[in-house]
């Protein structure tokens, strides 16, 4: 029984020998490479599309050598090889980093702007009504946290290149939020709750004011005091839908006649 044991465990200790030396070592290529070394790989790979083993020696540059006069340029390229590489996790964790780490960097701007679009275009199906799923099953963060992003650079860096682009996708992002807004409003009423409808379309009118979304919202909003008897809430939602949207289809000029308007539209 001992001979036995002791044959075993021989056996087991030649065998893991045998293993280990099969085990082929892994070589860093990048061992003992200088900073300016690192950093001129990284940018290769970066010019190259190969943005994986960019961000690999991007990252190694910054760890090896966090105070060089490599290390914040090689982060904002880093950040920007996430993006491209359409990673927006990757981006957005690197861009908060780098805001906190330099909030007075001069490329700030460039970081806010890349923030955003990780936000922007990741969510940019959803607002875009590509997608067949139900809206109200979605979670408009991501929108809104473009938005921010957009916004603090613009409010930040006024004189931005990127502040005009900026601009106008925060101009589409009101309405696609907005819509967001009407949408549940619109899935509330087509389930008879007019209460929870005109809260919505409230909230939609207090937060995006300009919004052409509220064209429907106001309608929505009609209808739905209308069917829980508030005349008078009914008539104000009326009032500020005519003068708001005077050309609107949802009107046609069918609020002069007879019938009121908003028992035309379904």
């Amino acid at each position: 029984m001992i001979r036995h044991s002791l044959t075993l465990l021989l056996a087991l200790f030649f065998g893991f020998q045998l293993v280990s030396c099969s085990t082929p070592e892994i070589i860093d290529e990048t061992k003992g490479w200088s900073a300016e070394k690192l950093y001129a790989e990284a940018r290769l790979k970066l010019d190259e599309t190969n943005y994986e083993k960019a961000i690999i020696f991007y990252q190694k540059l910054e760890s090896r050598f966090p105070y060089g006069r490599f290390a914040q340029q090689a982060q904002i390229e880093m950040l920007y090889a996430h993006y491209k590489d359409k990673d927006p996790a990757g981006t957005i964790a690197e861009a908060d980093r780098f805001i906190k780490n330099h909030p007075n960097h001069p490329s700030l701007d460039y970081v806010y702007y890349l923030k955003g679009l990780a936000n922007f275009n990741e969510d940019l199906g959803i607002f875009g009504f590509v997608s067949n799923q139900d809206m109200t099953e979605r979670d408009p963060k991501m929108a809104k946290d473009a938005f921010d992003s957009f916004k603090q650079l613009v409010a930040r860096f006024p004189q931005s290149k990127y502040a005009p682009d900026s601009i106008q996708r925060m101009e589409y992002l009101v309405n696609a939020l907005a819509s967001f807004e009407v949408h549940v409003a619109r899935y509330y009423y087509n389930r008879k709750a007019y209460l929870a409808t005109a809260n919505r379309v409230q909230y939609c009118l207090k937060t995006y004011p300009e919004a052409p979304a509220n064209e429907e919202g106001l309608l929505l909003m009609v209808k739905s005091y209308d069917a829980l008897g508030l005349n008078d809430l009914r008539s104000d939602a009326e009032r500020i839908m005519i003068k708001n949207f005077p050309k609107s289809k949802y009107l046609n000029g069918s609020y002069k006649r007879d019938v009121p308007w908003w028992q035309i539209w379904n």
